[in-house]
């Protein structure tokens, strides 16, 4: 039979090619897990974004006749040492905490990919750079923060504010300490797209490195550094939570998730509840952009996407 006396060829061959994104997020939509954190992590992105400018408390306000109070209709999660709504600070917390973890991870994405892409391509190039993540690889992370802040703190603080030089500080060394994992898995990347046909035909028809690598080379490993990135704001928001629990981050009067837990500790035994809100949403927000990232690794590989 024909494809002109066959209606369903006809039909099949009028049909719009359908975009590999689609593929994508089908792959992406039946992972359940990534699913679920996905829609939960838009939702803690809502409320930190707009739920300070809708909730009627301010997180700075001092009220000491209203301190250490439990959760009730006023106050949700109840109050502070200092009267102040646990609330408004939950959300106000966790804008600063979501806003250094995302601006990290580009940091750390930017210098990740810059160094894989560079040793991946330039062969003349590759022991030197490998050799500086291998060192920076070596370097045991949380004591190399504390250097870091503790000798630059208070120079920033004094130049851009206390709020300024701290948030610029903190996402600075997250950022120079986070980019090894992502330039080692870009790097293998590239060193596997070097051998392909494609760039083997565009090297011989003359194509410049730059073009190279703009055109053939970075397109082709966008695939590690999405999921590079979505573990790198899980790990930066832990990172900055820790250096805020040990009282190295943010000002007292400046609340992120770490911090909130910090100025807890020592009403553990009165009022546990303060404790329990930053810790769960800390461990929930990681959790959820752990499994996107799980979700998003299944959905751009095209071994698994076509199963």
């Amino acid at each position: 039979m024909t494809d002109a006396a066959n209606p369903i060829a006809e039909i099949e061959k009028r049909k719009p090619a359908r975009s590999q994104w689609w593929d994508v997020w089908d792959q992406f939509r039946s992972h359940k897990g990534a699913l679920l954190g996905s829609i939960f992590f838009v939702i803690i992105l809502l409320a930190v974004i707009f739920g300070p400018m809708l909730w009627h408390l301010d997180a700075t306000t001092i009220d000491i006749r209203s301190r250490n109070q439990g959760p009730s209709l006023a106050h949700p999660f109840g109050t502070d040492q200092l009267g102040r709504d646990t609330f408004a600070r939950m959300l106000a917390g966790g804008r600063v905490s979501l806003a250094v973890g995302m601006t990290a991870m580009i940091l750390a994405l930017f210098l990740g990919t810059l160094i894989g892409v560079l040793a991946g391509y330039f062969k003349r190039l590759d022991g030197l750079l490998m050799r500086a993540t291998d060192l920076f690889l070596a370097l045991p992370l949380l004591p190399l923060l504390l250097v870091i802040i503790m000798l630059f703190r208070d120079r920033l603080s004094a130049q851009f504010g206390p709020e300024g030089g701290i948030f610029i500080l903190m996402v600075s060394a997250i950022g120079i300490t986070s980019w090894m994992q992502t330039a080692r898995i870009v790097r293998g990347d590239v060193l596997a797209l070097k051998e392909r046909e494609f760039v083997l035909a565009a090297r011989s028809i003359g194509t410049p490195n730059r073009r190279m690598i703009t055109r053939h080379i970075l397109p082709n490993v966008l695939s590690p550094i999405m999921v590079s990135a979505t573990l790198g704001i899980a790990t930066a928001i832990i990172t900055e939570s820790a250096l805020s629990f040990l009282g190295l981050g943010f000002p007292p009067d400046f609340p992120t998730w770490g911090r909130l837990l910090f100025d807890s500790i020592d009403y553990l035994q009165q009022s546990p509840e303060r404790v329990m809100w930053p810790g769960l949403a800390i461990s929930l927000t990681v959790l959820s952009v752990n499994y996107i990232g799980d979700g998003l690794r299944d959905a751009l590989d095209p071994r698994i996407r076509g199963r």
